[in-house]
């Protein structure tokens, strides 16, 4: 979690600590259990809290096992619900109080199974909802209905910081929704849309989408197929946005146009931090097309190009620019499972005397993994 989001986050408790505070004592004046009342705690608390009422009934609407743990930590900041087996309807029950839910800032629902139903009811909960801030609902098989309610709600609300939407099946048709979402939201700063089937079509919404979102800080979307033009996009797409500082697009297939782009964004963007693109079916040209970029670039502190075709003259021209450019903020290359020449590592060498800080982790000559401190 980033120090920005660390800040927000301790401003929420302190809100709802001041929000949620209650005179505890009996109708006489004396605590709780001098009385004959039940004593003080989270289980007894529960237990007379229209919370709990609420979801209880919702779960017997829906027919439905109550989640014993979600009444023993529905007054934790944080409820880790996940590989619990909710199931659509589960999901939709557990909704219920968390709607009105004042105490929990983050929630993990990862592993559930809610698929649409379940996620679209999660989706407007949040928009009643103003203390959760995080939420993971990966691998939940969302589906592209999913992924509308959430775009939805996305656009309806602003108290969202961080949502993981990883390993859903979201294809073409969910970046619309998604897409539409990251223009108008100014609140969300992380988003995990990883090992999804997003391809080339997407490439192109997303890519406007980040030319025009003004909050993000980090970006993923490994592991999905945003190939071809669309990729290209994506990459122009990141050139012009000036606020991301992290982005994840490793096991894309990229290819060498889109890594042409992303060499220019390399030149063009000035806020960029750290750059994933491993496993992108970048060869030697496209190493050539970031080198050109990083010859420039004044803020890429970590860059992972590891697991790409670019043998061991990509590599080395990616450190020659590295050492071209007295301004690099470069600490972290890695060129994972690339052998690397002698050459390449008398280059290194020098390099270190200019950037003393930088890191580089390479494939050796026999392909086992080297880092230089």
């Amino acid at each position: 979690m980033t120090q920005e989001v660390e800040s927000e986050m301790l401003q929420l408790e302190e809100q709802r600590a001041s929000l949620t505070e209650v005179d505890v004592r009996g109708p006489d004046g004396r605590p709780p259990g001098l009385d004959g009342s039940a004593p003080d705690g989270d289980e007894e608390v529960a237990l007379e809290s229209p919370e709990k009422t609420s979801y209880l009934k919702a779960c017997e609407a829906l027919h439905v096992v109550p989640a014993s743990h979600y009444l023993r930590h529905m007054k934790d900041a944080e409820l880790n619900m996940m590989h619990r087996g909710l199931g659509p309807q589960g999901t939709r029950a557990l909704a219920v109080p968390l709607a009105t839910n004042t105490s929990i800032l983050r929630l993990n629902l990862r592993d559930n199974a809610m698929e649409g139903l379940g996620g679209a009811a999660i989706a407007k909960m949040l928009t009643e909802n103003i203390y959760i801030a995080e939420v993971d609902v990966s691998n939940n098989n969302l589906g592209d209905h999913g992924a509308s309610a959430f775009g939805g709600m996305l656009e309806e609300t602003g108290y969202l910081k961080s949502l993981n939407l990883s390993e859903n099946g979201f294809t073409n048709v969910a970046a619309k929704p998604l897409g539409q979402a990251l223009v108008v939201n100014s609140e969300l700063l992380h988003l995990d849309l990883s090992r999804n089937a997003l391809g080339e079509r997407s490439g192109h919404i997303l890519g406007y989408s980040l030319s025009e979102n003004t909050r993000l800080r980090s970006l993923s979307l490994a592991w999905n197929s945003i190939r071809g033009r669309g990729a290209v996009m994506l990459a122009n797409g990141l050139a012009a946005n000036m606020f991301l500082k992290s982005v994840d697009l490793s096991s894309n297939g990229f290819g060498k146009e889109a890594a042409a782009a992303l060499g220019q964004a390399l030149k063009d963007n000035y806020v960029l931090e750290e750059l994933n693109v491993s496993n992108n079916l970048i060869h030697t040209e496209g190493a050539i097309h970031f080198a050109t970029g990083l010859k420039v670039n004044r803020t890429i502190k970590s860059l992972n190009i590891s697991r790409n075709p670019i043998q061991n003259a990509g590599c080395y021209g990616i450190l020659k620019s590295i050492r071209d450019n007295p301004d690099s903020a470069i600490e972290d290359l890695d060129f994972s499972g690339i052998p690397v020449s002698q050459d390449f590592e008398d280059l290194h060498a020098r390099v270190k005397g200019i950037h003393s800080a930088l890191t580089v982790h390479h494939g050796g000559r026999f392909g086992t993994l080297k880092a230089f401190p």
